[in-house]
């Protein structure tokens, strides 16, 4: 069996030690296990920078989107309306959740490699006085862009309006003071930044918001009020991930260890600065300019002339010890390259020296 580290958005590699916590079985009624659900709703609590007066951390059992359709639809409801602003496949992804819903919604699209801007925002928001809320992603993989979620979280508390935030790939790797902003829901999942593996998200809540979810919410499972009622003691309503939640506690235990997202945020940021160095050094040009570049994933064009195929770069890189990602923006001919999880500068180094080899066979 071939073994590769991930140089994708998430599912990431993961440590060992991550690994083997995962080799234990526990019992969702046990109060052991319980303590370990509230430690964990505690320290994200910490990374938001939020008091657990004003917010609380909800678990939910599934993937990340899981955890943003629990959000929107339990706060929304039927007789609210959403103005969802989407520079990408993720943003899209939330309309499609809104259709599913039947939720009332506006759409306000952005070119893939342009951020939502504060200033278009607070103008609908004028123009259509029943928008109830707003949401929007932070770090949109599809792209590789870091969008301004501060300065769109002003105009939104300004005009009064709920703010939702999809954090999925980069609560944890960037600093987010969740409450200073203004931010009322934030969504993120265990197999990201954290460097958990995959198996439920979580949604970290403003407290009186979260209170005006009783009785809104369009599914059973996805309720996140009654979510975080019957968690209140450390047990989840259904079946929880009982060995994802250990691993994550672990992660978590791990983190602190490097440093906390300080320090994670810092070695991402230097993995993505060497990255695009060599990569340009290759003739591989980025498709985000560099002052919306994310620290979490980069797209890359083709060069000019191009005389191979994705699959066959893929192949060879993944052969050698590594798996990209392919590209996900529709006007261009692009790939991407992840540089979270368990990588580190040698990673970015090794990566660069199976790409000059590979090139050589092209040449």
């Amino acid at each position: 069996m071939i073994t590769y580290k991930l140089l994708t958005p998430g599912p990431l590699t993961t440590t060992d030690s991550v690994k083997r916590e995962m080799m234990v079985d526990h019992c969702t009624w046990d109060n052991d296990y319980k303590v370990i659900t509230q430690k964990i709703r505690a320290e994200l609590l910490e990374f938001a920078h939020v008091s657990p007066e004003e917010y609380t951390a909800v678990l939910m059992q599934g993937s990340g989107t899981f955890g943003v359709e629990s959000a929107i639809t339990s706060s929304v409801g039927k007789d609210g309306k959403v103005l969802i602003l989407s520079n990408g496949a993720y943003g899209e992804r939330q309309e499609d959740i809104c259709k599913h819903a039947g939720l009332n919604y506006r759409i306000e699209r952005f070119h893939y490699n342009e951020t939502p801007n504060a200033e278009t925002v607070e103008q609908i928001l004028k123009d259509d006085p029943a928008i109830t809320h707003v949401s929007m992603v932070h770090s949109e993989t599809t792209s590789g862009i870091l969008n301004d979620i501060e300065s769109v979280a002003k105009v939104v508390k300004a005009a009064g309006k709920v703010f939702i935030v999809d954090a999925m790939s980069s609560f944890g790797g960037v600093e987010i003071p969740v409450a200073d902003w203004g931010i009322d829901f934030i969504i993120s999942s265990a197999n990201k930044c954290i460097q958990g593996v995959p198996g439920f998200s979580f949604i970290i809540c403003r407290l009186d918001e979260l209170k005006k979810c009783e009785g809104k919410a369009v599914s059973l499972s996805l309720d996140l009020y009654d979510q975080w009622k019957g968690m209140f003691d450390g047990k989840w309503r259904f079946t929880s991930p009982t060995h994802v939640v250990l691993a994550f506690a672990k992660a978590i235990e791990e983190m602190k260890a490097e440093g906390g997202i300080p320090a994670r945020s810092k070695r991402y940021v230097e993995n993505n600065k060497l990255l695009i160095s060599e990569m340009r050094k290759l003739g591989f040009e980025t498709y985000i300019d560099d002052d919306r570049q994310g620290p979490i994933i980069t797209t890359f064009f083709y060069p000019e002339n191009c005389n191979y195929t994705f699959k066959e770069m893929y192949e060879f890189i993944k052969a050698r010890g590594y798996a990209i990602y392919p590209g996900k923006v529709t006007e261009a001919e692009t790939f991407r390259i992840g540089n979270i999880g368990e990588i580190y500068k040698e990673d970015i180094e090794k990566l660069i020296s199976i790409y000059k080899e590979f090139l050589a066979t092209k040449a």
